[in-house]
């Protein structure tokens, strides 16, 4: 019984308490963020960021909308660093955010004066397996892909894709970097192994790749 209190004792230490900003849309670690905020709630949270370590957590919208609240969400996010912040004189803000670390969601708390949420820091894994082909596959599908974007006149990557030797930042630029929709980026950010994300980005890409073909077809 000892030990079981013990593991459940060590298990809370490793949570703490966030701000939260639920959106309609994933961010993902080293994704920058431009944010405006303009409801009283939060930019409340926005001052008490500032006046701490300029940290809070973002998280994608299951049911229901950014504004008003009475929203659903999913229980994987990002914690995001304030980078710039620029206050407007009827108290708007206008934010630049970068993300940090995935979070795990254990707990919403009551939204007063806005969300916050006991959560905990998720890691990934060392892979253990040689990352090469998978950035490789990553890299050549987005290449393809936006190339085909630019074809059609839809907005398209055009620099270097994947220069990061790190392959869990690789992982996660080749996500920042593909056009997927919101529930198919969440299934990225909810995946542990960096390599599994690089080999599932691709899979992904691939479809899109149909997709833009068919239509360059006429």
């Amino acid at each position: 019984m000892d030990d079981d209190r013990s593991e459940h004792a060590s298990a809370e230490d490793t949570t703490f308490v966030a701000p939260m900003f639920p959106l309609g849309t994933v961010l993902f670690p080293h994704a920058v963020l431009p944010l405006h905020v303009f409801e009283p709630r939060y930019r409340a949270l926005v001052a008490d960021c500032l006046a701490g370590d300029a940290r809070f957590g973002v998280v994608l919208i299951e049911r229901g909308h950014e504004v008003g609240g009475g929203d659903a969400r999913f229980g994987i996010g990002t914690m995001t660093q304030i980078v710039q912040a620029d206050e407007m004189p009827d108290g708007r803000w206008g934010l630049v955010t970068v993300g940090t670390e995935r979070i795990t969601v254990h707990e919403w708390l009551v939204d007063d004066p806005y969300p916050r949420a006991r959560v905990s820091t998720r890691v990934d894994p060392e892979p253990a397996r040689d990352a090469t082909p998978a950035i490789e596959a990553a890299r050549t599908a987005l290449v393809r892909v936006h190339a085909l974007r630019a074809e059609l006149g839809l907005p398209a990557h055009s620099g270097d894709m994947l220069v990061s030797d790190d392959v869990e930042r690789a992982s996660y630029e080749a996500a920042i970097l593909a056009p997927l929709g919101p529930l198919d980026a969440y299934a990225l950010l909810d995946l542990d192994d960096p390599v599994d994300r690089l080999v599932r980005t691709a899979e992904l890409l691939q479809g899109e790749i149909e997709v833009l073909q068919f239509r360059l077809s006429g």
